[in-house]
């Protein structure tokens, strides 16, 4: 019997403090690209895109740039003028349904 092979990543569920101590990344088959209304990104196994609204997209490159999850809060915090705590919970869904969809990986691979 062969196991048949999905383009689905496998969830294993991280805490809020594994995930805000991760490094998360595109991986090589997810392309993005930011328009004024939207950031659309493009995951070339599945051809699937997926639209981000304007903060889900800053969020994005908030999270490419910074070292952890946890270290993108206080510059979104500041640029939106709201409180780190809301930023972070806000941040940690979006992270979550972008791991799920296989949209980005942690840095050491895995899918969260």
């Amino acid at each position: 019997m062969t196991e048949e092979k999905t383009d689905t990543p496998t969830m294993v569920p991280m805490t809020d403090t594994e995930l805000l101590a991760a490094r998360v990344r595109l991986p090589q088959h997810v392309v993005h690209r930011s328009f004024v209304s939207e950031t659309v990104v493009l995951n070339l196994r599945t051809g699937k895109y997926h639209g981000l609204n304007p903060t889900a997209g800053k969020m994005l490159e908030a999270l490419e740039s910074a070292d952890t999850v946890a270290a993108a809060v206080p510059a979104l915090a500041s640029g939106y003028g709201l409180e780190q705590q809301r930023i972070r919970d806000d941040l940690l869904a979006l992270t979550r349904g972008l791991l799920g969809r296989g949209l980005i990986v942690t840095a050491d691979g895995g899918t969260g």
